[in-house]
Order: C-alpha cells, then structure tokens, then sequence
C-alpha cells in the first residue's frame, strides 16, 4: 500500500484534473449491497459502480478497471481509498488502468472529503439500511448524472459535468479548470 502521506503534492490542491477519490456506500446487512463511488477531485465529477450481488475485491476490482478504462488518459492520474478489504486487488487495478492508488490513514474520512460530501449527497438517493442492489446500472447513471448537473459555486456555477467536457475537449488545458470562461 503506498499511503496518503506519499501522494504528490499536485493532487492535494485540485489543479491537475484526473485524480479521483473513491469509497463505498454499504446498503443493508441482510442484502450485504453496496454502490461504489468515485469523485474527480478537480471537477467533483461523479461516477457509480454497480457491484451486484456483493463487494468483494475480485468485483470492486472489475468494476473500477471497466469505469476507469472509460475515462481519457489524462483524467487517470490516481485514486484515493480508505483501507477497505475492497481494495486488497489495488495493485490488479492499478496495472489494468495506469493508475495508481493511495490510501488514507485509519480512520480519517476527511482525507477523501470530497467522496465523504458526495456520499452524503447520495443517502438521500440510497438512505442507510436499504437493499442497494435493486439499483442497476442505469439508475446509478440517472443519480450520477443528475449530481453531475448541479452548478456549482467553486466552478462559477458551471456544472460538474460542462467542466469535465472542457477539459476533455481542449486536453491541454489542464489547469484552470474553475475558470468561469
């Protein structure tokens, strides 16, 4: 495990696009269901892993690789974690997208605020002690989409999603993102 202490120092200010924060959501005990989430730090661009049936490494794994994999090369910089069981395969993850994959301290939620904010966003679409997988797929994009339009103050009210396409149309621009242009 390389850990948060060892991340560079470019990451910790949000200018440079591509670095994500990551967690899960758990749903009810008996379901044992779960939601994973991932969040650009530079943006807040949300996306949903869809983890049916359980949240074991061998699927958040799988899961990660295929969302991962969507995103251009320049927005797969690295990934913050906490130090879940889920992520035991990070090294499988890192080689299958190039990224690679930091982890908090114990018990520090605070090192990936912006996974923890959009957590929060999200009970009010999954409340705590729910069966999550009855969500598919295309409900998690609804969410995440919905989450990825809502103006934002730090971006000069443009969307999570209008700055995300920005950086992906004029791929040299890779700071400046909450330029209000």
């Amino acid at each position: 495990m390389v850990m948060i202490s060892d991340r560079p120092p470019e990451i910790e200010d949000r200018a440079v696009p591509g670095h994500w924060e990551g967690d899960l959501i758990i749903g009810s005990t008996s379901s044992k269901s779960a939601i994973g989430t991932l969040v650009e730090r530079t943006t807040g661009y949300v996306m949903l892993l869809h983890l049916p049936g359980d949240h074991t490494a061998r699927t958040v794994a799988d899961a990660m690789i295929v969302a991962m994999n969507t995103l251009p090369e320049q927005l797969r910089r690295s990934t913050t974690w906490d130090q879940g069981a889920e992520m035991s395969r990070h090294q499988e993850i890192t080689m299958a997208t190039g990224m690679p994959i930091y982890f908090c301290d114990p018990h520090s939620p605070w090192q990936r605020g912006s996974n923890e904010n959009t957590n929060g966003l999200l009970r009010e679409y999954f409340p705590k002690g729910t069966d999550l997988s009855f969500h598919g797929p295309g409900i998690l994009e609804n969410v995440a989409a919905e989450l990825n339009r809502r103006p934002r103050k730090r971006h000069g009210y443009r969307t999570p999603a209008e700055v995300l396409a920005t950086l992906i149309s004029n791929p040299t621009n890779q700071t400046g993102v909450a330029d209000t242009t």
